[in-house]
This record gives C-alpha cells, sequence and structure tokens, in this order.
C-alpha cells in the first residue's frame, strides 16, 4: 500500500536546473530559548528548553509551536526523538489561523513500531504528507532514539527524508488535484514552520534551515536550447 509520487516537471526542475541557495542555513531552533518561536492554540510553557533540546511535555497548552517567521522554499532539517507510541509532526507552509494539518501540511512523525498504530493508514507514518501521500518505505528507528528528518520544498515539489534515506518525492499541483478538498493545504506556497503537541513528550534539537531563491538557480542550457527550436 503506497501512494509514492513521481513529481513530473517540479522535481525535474531540482534535478536538472539545480536551486539558488539565499543562505547557508541558520537555526530556527537557538539551543537555549524559544526565541523566534510562539504557541498556536495556547500558551506555550508545555514547551521547554534544556540542553540544547525542545521538548514538549505532552501537557494542555500549545497544541504546536509555530516560527514566527514564514516561509516559501526551504531546505529544512531536524533531529526529533519520541516516546514509546509516541505521535508528533512537522508543520510546514501553516497558515497563523486554521488546523495546520490540513490548511497546511503535516510531516508525519510517529513510533512506527507503536502497538498503539497498528492499524493506522499507510499515509499515517512516519515521513507521511499526513492524509495524502505514505512514505515509500519505513526506515524508522526504535522509540527513545534521535532520528533525523530533512523536508526539501521549492515551489509544487515537495521531498521527504527520514533517516538520510529519502521516502517521499512529490509534485503538490498533482497531488492537489487528488487531495485538495481533503487537505487544502497542499494548494499552499508558504507559511509557518511548526512542531506538533499531540499529547507525547517528544523531542527535538538541530533545527536547521536553508532559505532557497528560485530565481537565482542556474539555468538548464539544454532546456532553454530545445525551447528556442520550437
Amino acid at each position: 500500500m503506497n501512494n509514492f509520487i513521481v513529481g513530473g516537471a517540479g522535481l525535474l526542475f531540482l534535478c536538472s536546473a539545480g536551486i539558488g541557495r539565499a543562505d547557508e542555513g541558520r537555526a530556527l531552533f537557538n539551543g537555549k530559548d524559544l526565541t523566534g518561536w510562539q504557541g498556536m492554540q495556547g500558551p506555550s510553557d508545555n514547551w521547554r528548553v534544556k540542553d540544547g533540546v525542545l521538548k514538549c511535555t505532552g501537557g494542555k497548552g500549545a497544541q504546536w509551536l509555530a516560527t514566527t517567521e514564514e516561509f516559501s522554499d526551504f531546505d529544512l532539517s531536524l533531529e526529533f526523538k519520541l516516546p514509546v507510541n509516541g505521535n508528533s509532526g512537522v508543520f510546514i507552509r501553516a497558515p497563523r489561523q486554521g488546523t495546520p494539518y490540513v490548511d497546511g501540511m503535516e510531516i508525519q512523525l510517529l513510533d512506527d513500531y507503536g502497538e498503539k498504530w497498528k492499524n493506522l493508514k499507510p499515509d499515517q507514518f512516519t515521513g507521511a504528507i499526513y492524509a495524502a501521500v505514505a512514505p515509500s518505505r519505513r526506515v524508522t528507528k526504535q522509540a527513545n532514539e534521535w532520528q533525523t528528518m530533512r523536508i526539501l520544498c521549492v515551489g509544487r515539489s515537495c521531498s521527504v527524508w527520514v533517516n538520510s534515506q529519502q521516502v517521499i518525492e512529490v509534485d503538490l499541483d498533482k497531488l492537489t488535484e487528488k487531495y485538495g478538498r481533503k487537505v487544502p493545504g497542499l494548494k499552499r506556497n508558504s507559511g509557518l514552520i511548526g512542531v506538533q503537541n499531540h499529547g507525547d513528550p517528544v523531542s527535538f534539537r538541530k533545527v536547521i534551515i536553508k532559505t532557497l531563491d528560485r530565481a537565482s538557480a542556474p539555468v538548464d542550457e539544454t532546456a532553454e536550447r530545445e525551447a528556442s527550436r520550437k
């Protein structure tokens, strides 16, 4: 059961034309406090920082923690750790109002081996674009181990890596055609980045973003020559 979609023209742009970088990467989380972040749908006192780790207590308070800044095209990397049966997510291109996993997009984080989740749908496991496309394979570690995630969004293309293995590569326009009514946030091109409080003590660290500038991307000379012949 696999909803893996190859991204077409948008991904050809990523691979063939390359991507111009507007910056070389900066920490979204400074490892000391919540500077640059805001509690959403509640106060942020259920999110704490200790020893360079951002941790949700899982208690009442902010339902998600969001950046104060909005992002459009970006290369985001982070490390996460979930408890047994833990559930969380990374929100991207999310609006300030509404439900982030519907009105934006959620890249799912889950203890994939947790007994509690054995009957979930494929598009509800780690790396999925929640409720839209499943990861191509399961590459997660056991609960209580640090794991890595990378999310690359440029224009209408989105790719996800878990533990250095690519599990999502999609054309968001094609995905919107199929799931846009269920997940209208697939249509968005910019918004907040956030992490979810799903009632579990999930931890994050090394949250790094590189903003990308499509306008400065190298020209695909081959494609340009072919276009000039038409």
